[in-house]
């Protein structure tokens, strides 16, 4: 493949291939600077952005975002990233006794923790369904979902794009699915944005949540909340501020109250405009190269890591976006490093590597991510190191 030499345009160690894109994501440097000008806007005259020009700039942000999205302005909530969105969803419903939330297995620990706090004040539970891994594909997934519905299922909160194991959800047909049966889908995307192509209006989930910090690269707390129109009444922000009894009859209460929850600092959110304008200005065919380039080198890393590893891919290959997660082969270790859970992870970061290493159902998984600032080199140097590891089997 084509390989642009992009790194210059990120601030990112040179001194670490940083394969971890996927954790909190990584902010071109054309985006860190607009974002200093809003701080230098916000700092020389707090009172004149905060209070007579921010609803406006936010109006045109959400105008950006929602083109990008495909979806309405108006359905759109800026929040601090997709765990905030979760909460908000799970602690604005009414909840009784019985009623269940539907999840799966590779959920997002934090979102599964929101709502099982929630619906345990009340006498719910929180249902998992498991999805294989290694799958075979979409239907391995749809199949387990289905099975776990029940009378008592009020809300299915569904990855888009799983974290621990990096698969791309059959987003459209889950949400099809479970809607047609009467629940309603909080889509947890937070990798979503900037690594698929997305078309909320089509896919017309309740609720959909994604971060912009991620692979949008828009700066840290840089996030959405999508509501469909007609759930919008249900829904109310985390911190309830003036808008609660605002007189206001020119927006709606959902515009008013999420709009201004309080002071803080809004340069996340307008330099969201930036990110998605840079990041498509950095291949000819703008985004769907983005997606392309990331998504053939995240197929590129998997392969050279299975082929070192002397494994088989864990899913199809159409359930890849820009990440690529692996199932490590068993006592797979640093020498010494027997038993210590992080020992592969610190030591492949006291070689220059950072990239997570998680454990699911007794399994090692090793995740990369690809963004623009990687090459295939670095991703063939991490199989050359993980071939050369001993496998203790003792």
């Amino acid at each position: 493949m084509n390989q642009p030499d992009l790194a210059a345009q990120w601030t990112l160690d040179p001194a670490v291939t940083f394969l971890n894109h996927g954790s909190f994501g990584a902010c071109p440097r054309a985006v860190q600077a607009e974002r200093a000008r809003w701080l230098d806007r916000l700092e020389r005259e707090p009172v004149t952005l905060l209070v007579r020009d921010l609803e406006g700039l936010l109006a045109e942000v959400r105008g950006e975002l929602a083109r990008y999205l495909g979806c309405q302005a108006d359905d759109l909530a800026l929040v601090s990233n997709a765990t905030e969105g979760v909460g908000t969803v799970v602690r604005s419903l009414t909840w009784k006794q019985d009623d269940e939330v539907l999840l799966i297995d590779h959920a997002y620990n934090a979102c599964k923790n929101a709502a099982e706090v929630e619906l345990g004040r009340f006498g719910g539970r929180c249902v998992v369904a498991p999805v294989l891994f290694p799958l075979t594909g979409p239907d391995d997934v749809i199949e387990s979902i289905l099975q776990h519905v029940s009378v008592h299922t009020k809300l299915a909160i569904i990855d888009h794009i799983t974290s621990p194991t990096a698969i791309v959800l059959p987003i459209e047909r889950i949400v099809a699915e479970l809607q047609g049966r009467g629940v309603d889908v909080l889509v947890d995307g937070a990798h979503a944005p900037g690594m698929v192509p997305l078309d909320l209006d089509k896919l017309g989930a309740a609720y959909y949540t994604g971060n912009c910090h991620k692979w949008l690269c828009a700066p840290k707390g840089a996030a959405f909340l999508h509501v469909r129109r007609d759930r919008q009444p249900l829904i109310r922000p985390l911190v309830i501020s003036h808008g609660a009894n605002s007189l206001r009859s020119n927006t709606s209460r959902f515009r008013i109250e999420f709009d201004w929850t309080g002071t803080r600092d809004p340069s996340p959110w307008l330099a969201i405009p930036a990110a998605i304008a840079t990041m498509a200005e950095l291949l000819p065919g703008g985004w769907p190269d983005v997606y392309a380039y990331n998504h053939q080198l995240a197929l590129d890393s998997r392969q050279l890591l299975c082929q070192a590893l002397g494994i088989e891919p864990p899913c199809p290959a159409d359930m890849l976006g820009s990440m690529a997660a692996v199932i490590l082969p068993e006592g797979l270790q640093p020498a010494g490093g027997a038993g210590d859970t992080d020992a592969l992870h610190l030591w492949l970061f006291e070689r220059g590597f950072d990239l997570p290493i998680m454990w699911r159902n007794g399994k090692r998984i090793l995740r990369v991510s690809c963004q623009l600032y990687n090459q295939r080199a670095q991703y063939l140097r991490l199989a050359e190191l993980l071939r050369g590891l001993p496998h203790n089997h003792s």
